[in-house]
Protein backbone atom coordinates (compact mmCIF):
# COMPACT_ATOMS: atom_id res chain seq x y z
CA UNK A 1 0.00 0.00 0.00
CA UNK A 2 1.13 3.89 -0.51
CA UNK A 3 1.95 5.48 2.33
CA UNK A 4 0.83 8.67 3.02
CA UNK A 5 0.95 11.10 6.58
CA UNK A 6 -2.33 10.98 8.62
CA UNK A 7 -3.98 13.71 7.30
CA UNK A 8 -6.38 16.12 9.36
CA UNK A 9 -10.40 15.75 8.63
CA UNK A 10 -11.17 17.62 5.88
CA UNK A 11 -14.85 19.55 5.08
CA UNK A 12 -16.58 18.62 2.03
CA UNK A 13 -16.41 22.14 -0.53
CA UNK A 14 -19.80 24.24 -1.13
CA UNK A 15 -20.08 25.49 -4.31
CA UNK A 16 -23.64 27.36 -3.85
CA UNK A 17 -26.10 24.94 -3.00
CA UNK A 18 -23.82 21.97 -4.74
CA UNK A 19 -21.73 20.03 -1.69
CA UNK A 20 -18.64 18.86 -3.82
CA UNK A 21 -17.20 15.46 -1.39
CA UNK A 22 -14.56 15.10 -1.15
CA UNK A 23 -13.49 18.33 -2.35
CA UNK A 24 -11.04 17.46 -5.04
CA UNK A 25 -12.49 18.06 -8.68
CA UNK A 26 -11.44 16.64 -11.91
CA UNK A 27 -10.39 19.76 -14.47
CA UNK A 28 -11.80 20.13 -17.87
CA UNK A 29 -9.49 19.70 -20.32
CA UNK A 30 -9.77 20.55 -23.73
CA UNK A 31 -9.46 17.28 -26.11
CA UNK A 32 -9.28 14.88 -23.12
CA UNK A 33 -12.14 14.93 -20.69
CA UNK A 34 -14.70 13.64 -23.11
CA UNK A 35 -17.71 11.29 -21.98
CA UNK A 36 -15.41 7.97 -21.85
CA UNK A 37 -12.66 9.82 -19.82
CA UNK A 38 -15.40 10.73 -17.58
CA UNK A 39 -16.94 7.42 -17.58
CA UNK A 40 -13.74 5.80 -16.48
CA UNK A 41 -13.10 8.34 -13.74
CA UNK A 42 -16.64 7.85 -12.24
CA UNK A 43 -16.17 4.07 -12.50
CA UNK A 44 -13.18 4.41 -10.02
CA UNK A 45 -14.39 6.95 -8.50
CA UNK A 46 -13.04 9.34 -5.35
CA UNK A 47 -13.49 12.82 -7.59
CA UNK A 48 -15.89 15.13 -6.06
CA UNK A 49 -16.95 16.90 -9.37
CA UNK A 50 -16.45 16.27 -12.68
CA UNK A 51 -15.95 18.83 -15.63
CA UNK A 52 -16.63 18.39 -19.35
CA UNK A 53 -14.04 19.62 -22.26
CA UNK A 54 -14.13 23.16 -22.14
CA UNK A 55 -16.79 24.48 -24.70
CA UNK A 56 -17.00 27.98 -27.25
CA UNK A 57 -20.26 29.78 -26.70
CA UNK A 58 -20.05 30.82 -30.45
CA UNK A 59 -19.87 27.63 -31.56
CA UNK A 60 -22.54 25.96 -29.38
CA UNK A 61 -25.53 29.24 -30.59
CA UNK A 62 -23.55 29.02 -34.46
CA UNK A 63 -24.47 25.21 -34.24
CA UNK A 64 -27.62 25.27 -33.17
CA UNK A 65 -28.64 28.35 -35.34
CA UNK A 66 -27.52 27.03 -38.27
CA UNK A 67 -28.61 23.85 -38.57
CA UNK A 68 -32.11 24.90 -36.81
CA UNK A 69 -31.84 22.19 -34.36
CA UNK A 70 -31.41 21.40 -30.53
CA UNK A 71 -27.78 19.67 -32.08
CA UNK A 72 -25.05 19.91 -29.35
CA UNK A 73 -21.44 19.78 -29.46
CA UNK A 74 -19.40 16.82 -30.10
CA UNK A 75 -18.21 17.85 -26.68
CA UNK A 76 -21.38 17.20 -24.66
CA UNK A 77 -21.45 14.03 -25.83
CA UNK A 78 -23.12 12.22 -22.94
CA UNK A 79 -23.98 15.30 -21.04
CA UNK A 80 -27.62 15.09 -21.16
CA UNK A 81 -27.76 11.29 -19.45
CA UNK A 82 -24.63 11.55 -17.79
CA UNK A 83 -24.91 11.20 -13.88
CA UNK A 84 -24.82 14.42 -11.73
CA UNK A 85 -22.95 15.88 -10.18
CA UNK A 86 -21.67 17.58 -13.36
CA UNK A 87 -19.79 20.78 -14.17
CA UNK A 88 -19.87 22.44 -18.24
CA UNK A 89 -17.16 24.70 -18.92
CA UNK A 90 -17.64 27.47 -21.21
CA UNK A 91 -15.54 30.56 -23.21
CA UNK A 92 -15.46 33.39 -25.11
CA UNK A 93 -15.86 36.96 -24.47
CA UNK A 94 -19.34 38.00 -25.32
CA UNK A 95 -21.48 38.33 -22.26
CA UNK A 96 -24.49 37.57 -24.38
CA UNK A 97 -23.42 34.73 -26.03
CA UNK A 98 -21.84 33.16 -22.69
CA UNK A 99 -24.72 33.91 -20.72
CA UNK A 100 -27.04 32.18 -23.40
CA UNK A 101 -25.53 29.04 -23.49
CA UNK A 102 -25.16 29.48 -19.75
CA UNK A 103 -29.21 29.40 -19.34
CA UNK A 104 -29.23 26.33 -22.22
CA UNK A 105 -26.45 24.19 -19.98
CA UNK A 106 -28.39 25.14 -16.62
CA UNK A 107 -32.09 24.69 -17.56
CA UNK A 108 -32.47 22.60 -20.25
CA UNK A 109 -29.40 20.15 -19.83
CA UNK A 110 -29.49 20.80 -15.67
CA UNK A 111 -25.97 20.68 -15.65
CA UNK A 112 -24.69 20.93 -11.64
CA UNK A 113 -22.40 23.71 -11.99
CA UNK A 114 -21.10 25.89 -14.87
CA UNK A 115 -18.19 27.03 -14.74
CA UNK A 116 -15.99 30.10 -16.82
CA UNK A 117 -12.88 29.93 -18.63
CA UNK A 118 -10.82 32.52 -17.69
CA UNK A 119 -7.72 31.05 -17.76
CA UNK A 120 -6.74 29.26 -21.53
CA UNK A 121 -3.01 30.11 -22.38
CA UNK A 122 -3.29 28.70 -26.22
CA UNK A 123 -2.94 31.11 -28.27
CA UNK A 124 -6.20 30.15 -30.73
CA UNK A 125 -8.04 31.25 -27.76
CA UNK A 126 -6.44 34.24 -25.90
CA UNK A 127 -5.24 36.18 -29.04
CA UNK A 128 -7.52 35.50 -31.73
CA UNK A 129 -10.84 34.91 -29.77
CA UNK A 130 -9.89 37.42 -26.91
CA UNK A 131 -10.85 34.78 -24.58
CA UNK A 132 -9.84 32.89 -21.51
CA UNK A 133 -6.32 33.94 -19.92
CA UNK A 134 -6.30 37.00 -22.36
CA UNK A 135 -9.61 38.71 -20.40
CA UNK A 136 -7.42 38.61 -16.90
CA UNK A 137 -6.40 42.53 -17.98
CA UNK A 138 -10.35 42.72 -18.39
CA UNK A 139 -11.60 42.67 -14.84
CA UNK A 140 -14.44 44.91 -15.41
CA UNK A 141 -15.15 42.81 -18.39
CA UNK A 142 -14.97 39.73 -16.56
CA UNK A 143 -17.26 41.47 -13.96
CA UNK A 144 -20.11 41.77 -16.84
CA UNK A 145 -19.79 38.33 -18.32
CA UNK A 146 -20.04 36.53 -14.75
CA UNK A 147 -22.87 38.81 -13.86
CA UNK A 148 -24.85 38.12 -17.16
CA UNK A 149 -24.14 34.18 -16.70
CA UNK A 150 -24.65 34.09 -13.31
CA UNK A 151 -28.52 35.93 -13.74
CA UNK A 152 -29.00 33.88 -16.64
CA UNK A 153 -28.16 30.03 -14.58
CA UNK A 154 -30.22 31.05 -11.86
CA UNK A 155 -30.14 29.12 -9.02
CA UNK A 156 -27.39 26.60 -11.25
CA UNK A 157 -23.81 27.95 -9.60
CA UNK A 158 -21.53 29.89 -11.74
CA UNK A 159 -18.18 29.59 -10.97
CA UNK A 160 -14.75 30.84 -12.71
CA UNK A 161 -11.20 29.58 -13.54
CA UNK A 162 -8.56 31.40 -13.89
CA UNK A 163 -4.36 31.84 -13.84
CA UNK A 164 -2.52 33.88 -11.36
CA UNK A 165 -2.16 36.80 -14.33
CA UNK A 166 -0.86 37.20 -17.58
CA UNK A 167 2.81 37.19 -16.60
CA UNK A 168 5.07 36.53 -13.65
CA UNK A 169 5.51 40.67 -13.75
CA UNK A 170 1.71 41.05 -14.09
CA UNK A 171 0.09 38.88 -11.69
CA UNK A 172 -3.43 40.27 -10.71
CA UNK A 173 -5.33 37.03 -9.09
CA UNK A 174 -6.18 38.97 -5.55
CA UNK A 175 -7.58 41.73 -7.79
CA UNK A 176 -9.36 39.29 -10.29
CA UNK A 177 -10.74 37.27 -7.34
CA UNK A 178 -12.84 40.23 -5.83
CA UNK A 179 -13.94 40.91 -8.99
CA UNK A 180 -14.76 37.27 -9.63
CA UNK A 181 -16.79 36.99 -6.15
CA UNK A 182 -18.56 40.43 -6.32
CA UNK A 183 -20.23 40.05 -9.88
CA UNK A 184 -21.76 36.85 -8.06
CA UNK A 185 -19.49 33.39 -8.49
CA UNK A 186 -19.97 30.67 -6.28
CA UNK A 187 -16.37 29.51 -6.43
CA UNK A 188 -13.16 30.39 -7.61
CA UNK A 189 -10.56 28.03 -9.31
CA UNK A 190 -7.38 29.39 -9.54
CA UNK A 191 -3.87 27.61 -11.35
CA UNK A 192 -0.63 28.55 -9.93
CA UNK A 193 1.06 29.71 -12.85
CA UNK A 194 0.55 32.45 -15.38
CA UNK A 195 -0.89 32.36 -19.01
CA UNK A 196 2.37 33.07 -19.98
CA UNK A 197 3.73 30.44 -18.10
CA UNK A 198 1.65 27.53 -19.99
CA UNK A 199 2.42 24.35 -18.16
CA UNK A 200 6.60 25.15 -17.36
CA UNK A 201 7.98 25.59 -14.26
CA UNK A 202 6.00 24.62 -10.93
CA UNK A 203 2.48 25.62 -9.88
CA UNK A 204 2.59 28.59 -7.21
CA UNK A 205 0.49 27.67 -4.75
CA UNK A 206 1.64 30.57 -2.12
CA UNK A 207 0.60 32.75 -4.40
CA UNK A 208 -3.15 30.71 -4.67
CA UNK A 209 -3.05 30.98 -0.70
CA UNK A 210 -2.60 34.53 -0.73
CA UNK A 211 -5.91 34.85 -2.71
CA UNK A 212 -7.59 32.94 0.33
CA UNK A 213 -7.93 36.66 2.71
CA UNK A 214 -9.85 38.23 -0.05
CA UNK A 215 -12.72 36.23 -0.87
CA UNK A 216 -15.78 36.67 1.95
CA UNK A 217 -18.12 34.12 0.93
CA UNK A 218 -16.87 31.58 -1.59
CA UNK A 219 -14.81 29.08 -1.65
CA UNK A 220 -10.93 29.01 -3.43
CA UNK A 221 -10.08 25.55 -5.13
CA UNK A 222 -6.14 25.63 -5.83
CA UNK A 223 -4.61 23.71 -9.05
CA UNK A 224 -1.51 22.62 -10.30
CA UNK A 225 1.13 19.95 -10.00
CA UNK A 226 -1.62 17.83 -7.97
CA UNK A 227 0.15 14.43 -8.89
CA UNK A 228 0.24 11.95 -6.10
CA UNK A 229 -2.02 11.22 -3.32
CA UNK A 230 0.33 13.26 -1.14
CA UNK A 231 0.03 16.20 -3.06
CA UNK A 232 -3.19 16.38 -2.60
CA UNK A 233 -2.91 16.23 1.26
CA UNK A 234 0.06 18.64 1.47
CA UNK A 235 -2.27 21.33 -0.59
CA UNK A 236 -5.19 20.98 1.49
CA UNK A 237 -2.78 20.95 4.75
CA UNK A 238 -0.54 23.62 3.56
CA UNK A 239 -2.46 25.84 1.93
CA UNK A 240 -5.60 27.92 2.69
CA UNK A 241 -7.54 26.51 -0.06
CA UNK A 242 -11.06 24.95 0.49
CA UNK A 243 -10.63 22.37 -2.33
CA UNK A 244 -7.98 21.29 -4.98
CA UNK A 245 -8.39 20.49 -9.12
CA UNK A 246 -6.60 17.57 -10.38
CA UNK A 247 -5.56 17.97 -14.39
CA UNK A 248 -3.02 15.97 -16.14
CA UNK A 249 -1.79 14.03 -14.01
CA UNK A 250 -5.15 12.02 -13.85
CA UNK A 251 -5.07 11.65 -17.73
CA UNK A 252 -3.25 8.10 -17.40
CA UNK A 253 -3.93 7.51 -13.93
CA UNK A 254 -7.84 7.62 -13.81
CA UNK A 255 -8.25 6.36 -10.42
CA UNK A 256 -6.03 8.80 -8.66
CA UNK A 257 -8.82 10.58 -7.39
CA UNK A 258 -10.13 7.54 -5.46
CA UNK A 259 -6.37 7.10 -4.17
CA UNK A 260 -7.02 10.74 -3.17
CA UNK A 261 -10.30 10.42 -1.83
CA UNK A 262 -8.44 7.67 0.67
CA UNK A 263 -5.32 9.44 1.36
CA UNK A 264 -8.14 12.32 2.62
CA UNK A 265 -9.75 10.27 5.25
CA UNK A 266 -7.05 8.89 6.35
CA UNK A 267 -7.74 5.71 4.72
CA UNK A 268 -5.00 2.94 3.41
CA UNK A 269 -4.43 4.17 -0.17
CA UNK A 270 -5.04 1.45 -2.97
CA UNK A 271 -1.49 1.35 -5.30
CA UNK A 272 -1.86 1.69 -9.17
CA UNK A 273 -3.56 -0.90 -11.00
CA UNK A 274 -1.11 -3.54 -12.69
CA UNK A 275 0.21 -2.96 -15.74
CA UNK A 276 -1.47 -5.59 -17.08
CA UNK A 277 -4.54 -4.07 -15.42
CA UNK A 278 -3.93 -0.30 -17.45
CA UNK A 279 -3.94 -2.56 -20.68
CA UNK A 280 -7.58 -3.80 -20.05
CA UNK A 281 -8.07 -0.59 -18.74
CA UNK A 282 -6.74 1.16 -22.01
CA UNK A 283 -8.45 -0.97 -24.36
CA UNK A 284 -11.88 -0.25 -22.33
CA UNK A 285 -10.93 3.41 -23.19
CA UNK A 286 -10.89 2.48 -26.68
CA UNK A 287 -13.74 0.90 -26.43
CA UNK A 288 -15.54 3.68 -24.94
CA UNK A 289 -14.72 6.11 -28.02
CA UNK A 290 -15.28 3.85 -30.93
CA UNK A 291 -19.08 3.52 -29.62
CA UNK A 292 -19.22 7.15 -30.05
CA UNK A 293 -17.13 8.39 -32.76
CA UNK A 294 -16.47 4.89 -34.89
CA UNK A 295 -13.46 3.31 -35.37
CA UNK A 296 -11.62 5.61 -37.86
CA UNK A 297 -11.80 8.73 -35.64
CA UNK A 298 -11.67 6.50 -32.68
CA UNK A 299 -8.52 5.20 -33.51
CA UNK A 300 -6.94 8.90 -34.27
CA UNK A 301 -8.28 9.93 -31.06
CA UNK A 302 -6.77 7.33 -29.24
CA UNK A 303 -3.28 8.16 -30.38
CA UNK A 304 -2.79 10.98 -28.12
CA UNK A 305 -5.00 9.20 -24.91
CA UNK A 306 -3.19 6.05 -24.91
CA UNK A 307 0.38 8.21 -24.70
CA UNK A 308 -0.77 9.47 -21.47
CA UNK A 309 -1.26 5.70 -19.89
CA UNK A 310 2.32 4.86 -20.65
CA UNK A 311 3.96 8.29 -19.28
CA UNK A 312 6.85 7.35 -17.03
CA UNK A 313 6.98 3.94 -17.50
CA UNK A 314 9.96 1.78 -19.19
CA UNK A 315 9.38 1.62 -22.67
CA UNK A 316 7.20 4.00 -22.92
CA UNK A 317 8.98 6.18 -25.78
CA UNK A 318 8.69 3.05 -28.14
CA UNK A 319 5.05 2.53 -27.29
CA UNK A 320 3.98 6.21 -27.91
CA UNK A 321 6.15 6.30 -31.29
CA UNK A 322 4.01 3.58 -32.33
CA UNK A 323 0.65 4.51 -31.40
CA UNK A 324 0.89 7.97 -32.22
CA UNK A 325 0.51 6.24 -35.69
CA UNK A 326 -1.78 4.01 -36.22
CA UNK A 327 -4.85 4.22 -38.55
CA UNK A 328 -6.99 1.29 -37.51
CA UNK A 329 -8.50 -1.32 -34.74
CA UNK A 330 -5.80 -3.80 -35.68
CA UNK A 331 -2.53 -1.88 -35.40
CA UNK A 332 -4.00 -0.39 -32.35
CA UNK A 333 -4.62 -3.72 -30.33
CA UNK A 334 -0.99 -5.03 -32.00
CA UNK A 335 0.95 -1.81 -30.82
CA UNK A 336 -0.70 -2.32 -27.28
CA UNK A 337 -0.10 -6.05 -27.31
CA UNK A 338 3.73 -5.37 -28.57
CA UNK A 339 4.66 -2.31 -27.22
CA UNK A 340 2.89 -1.32 -24.30
CA UNK A 341 4.80 -1.54 -20.59
CA UNK A 342 4.92 -4.85 -18.98
CA UNK A 343 5.82 -5.99 -15.08
CA UNK A 344 9.17 -5.88 -14.10
CA UNK A 345 9.53 -9.85 -13.42
CA UNK A 346 11.37 -8.47 -10.16
CA UNK A 347 8.22 -6.49 -9.01
CA UNK A 348 6.44 -7.76 -5.69
CA UNK A 349 2.88 -8.31 -5.80
CA UNK A 350 2.41 -5.35 -2.98
CA UNK A 351 3.19 -2.77 -5.21
CA UNK A 352 0.39 -3.47 -7.77
CA UNK A 353 -3.35 -4.52 -7.90
CA UNK A 354 -5.49 -5.83 -10.36
CA UNK A 355 -8.35 -3.59 -11.59
CA UNK A 356 -11.95 -5.68 -12.90
CA UNK A 357 -13.01 -3.30 -15.98
CA UNK A 358 -15.95 -6.40 -16.58
CA UNK A 359 -19.12 -4.87 -15.12
CA UNK A 360 -19.86 -1.94 -12.46
CA UNK A 361 -17.76 -0.24 -10.33
CA UNK A 362 -13.48 -0.34 -11.06
CA UNK A 363 -12.10 -1.90 -8.29
CA UNK A 364 -8.10 -2.88 -7.23
CA UNK A 365 -7.08 -5.29 -4.08
CA UNK A 366 -4.12 -5.57 -2.22
CA UNK A 367 -2.13 -8.32 -0.72
CA UNK A 368 -0.94 -5.78 2.01
CA UNK A 369 -4.69 -5.85 3.16
CA UNK A 370 -5.18 -9.67 3.49
CA UNK A 371 -6.82 -9.48 0.41
CA UNK A 372 -9.63 -8.01 0.63
CA UNK A 373 -11.02 -5.71 -1.83
CA UNK A 374 -11.40 -1.86 -2.23
CA UNK A 375 -14.43 -0.78 -4.33
CA UNK A 376 -12.82 2.78 -5.58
Amino acid sequence: MIEISPPPKFKPLQIGSVVVDPPVLQAPMAGFTNYAFRQIVRQFGGAGLQATEMISARGFLGLQSHRDSDELPDRLWGVADEPRPLAVQIWDNDPESLAAVGGKLAHDLKVTVVDINFGCPVRQVTERAKSGSYLLRCPEKMGQIIERVVAACKPVPVTAKIRLGCTRDQINAIDIAQVVEGAGAAALTVHGRTAADFFKGTADWENISAIRPFLKNIPLIGNGDLDSPQAVVDALTRYDVDGVMIARAALGRPWLFCQAQAALRGEPIPPDPSLDAQRQLLLHHFELICQRFGLEKGCILMRKYACCYAQGRRGARTFRSRVAVINTAEEFFQVVEESFPREVATQSASETSPVSISSGPLTCSSTSTGGSEKTL
